[in-house]
């Protein structure tokens, strides 16, 4: 007997990728509903490359009870409303927003880094995704952490308009084709012109002079990998479709070479080393677009300062930095927790997950 899982928010660029992650790995369902407003209730949508097309429901009516986990990318105010009663109903949410995140009662969990972390989710039944930024950089931290103890991290990060969602995307696509016949190029989601342009803005400024994603990079990192450590953060927007980029600049508490560092990442799991000192050598979004690791390349000491290294980091966004990364919290969930699904596909994801680890 497999789990029952709901994916709210399925006709987002989020959400379908949550269903056809959960296709891909072979999770063990028996049955998935998709949600969404009502505006798309009755569409439908293709569970993976597997033919089976599921009908949108409407999340208003749905009754989550005797289901047994739901991924959420709805964003924060839907979530707000929907979120605990799911929760109420028995049905584990997983939840893409920022919403519960700080939460000292919701784990924040990148199964590569904090698997443990997870044990607690009983206190309100809900488990908190990462920023898709934070994501992707801890996983890089994490085995470097744990070699020579990470004290400061000074990151820029080059975020590409997948992560404003479909408007996003379209506003690129639609900016960029205006320029290039002559016409109007006047930015709607955005705060600038985004095609041919990069913006030092993303999600509202605060006090301090930082913005929200520059604030969640920080607080999650804390959280997740060390409250120790140091984080200081500019999040950039760039006329990239889909996969964020960061440059990090890492200091440490212990001494840790370039070339050690480059043999632990090669080693550590959800990572893709990428580092030839030549033309083409490192990763670049394009090559991170639909796949499921975090790249990692131009590894090299810092000479500025003690024990410290420069490094370039890459992943999609709508994966590994969401939709992923949920679906991994709710394989994690399953193994340590709920333990439903037939035996073989217990033991074939379990073998995934160590074959990541060699």
């Amino acid at each position: 007997m497999g789990y029952r899982v709901v994916v709210a928010g399925a006709t987002g660029n989020v959400g379908r990728e949550m269903v056809n992650i959960l296709a891909e790995r072979g999770f063990p369902a028996d049955e998935v509903a998709v949600l969404a407003s009502s505006r798309s209730q009755g569409d439908q949508i293709e569970y993976g490359d597997t033919g089976k097309l599921l009908k949108v429901q409407n999340i208003e009516h749905f009754d989550p009870a005797g289901w047994d986990m739901a991924l959420f990318a709805i964003g924060s105010e839907a979530t707000k409303v929907y979120a605990p009663k799911f929760a109420a109903a028995g049905c584990t949410v997983i939840d893409n927003s920022s919403l519960y995140r700080m939460d000292p009662d919701v784990p924040l969990v990148v199964p590569e880094v904090n698997p443990d972390a997870i044990d607690g989710y009983k206190a309100r039944n809900i488990i908190a995704n990462p920023n898709c930024s934070t994501a992707q950089m801890v996983v890089a931290l994490k085995p470097l952490h744990d070699a020579a103890t990470i004290t400061r991290v000074v990151v820029a990060t080059y975020q590409s308009v997948s992560g404003a969602g479909k408007v996003g995307m379209d506003e690129l696509f639609e900016q960029s084709r205006n320029i290039f016949v002559g016409d109007s190029a006047e930015p709607k989601k955005f705060t600038k012109q985004i095609a041919f342009n990069v913006i030092p803005h993303i999600d509202s400024f605060l006090d301090d002079g930082s913005t929200k994603e520059e604030w969640k990079m920080v607080v999650e990192t804390k959280k997740i990998l060390d409250p120790k450590i140091k984080v200081t953060a500019t999040c950039v927007r760039v006329p990239v479709f889909v996969g964020h980029s960061e440059a990090l600049n890492v200091e440490f508490a212990n001494e840790l070479s370039a070339e050690d560092a480059k043999r632990i990442l090669r080693e550590a799991p959800g990572i893709m080393l990428i580092d030839k000192h030549e033309d083409g050598g490192y990763a670049t979004p394009i090559e991170a677009a639909g796949d499921d690791a975090t790249y990692v390349s131009r590894v090299r000491e810092d000479p500025t300062v003690e024990n410290g290294l420069a490094l370039w980091c890459v992943s999609d966004n709508l994966r590994k930095g969401a939709a992923l990364n949920a679906v991994q919290i709710a394989e994690l969930l399953g193994r340590r927790h709920l333990k439903k699904g037939n035996e073989a596909a217990l033991i074939a994801d379990e073998a995934r997950e160590t074959a990541n680890e060699d």
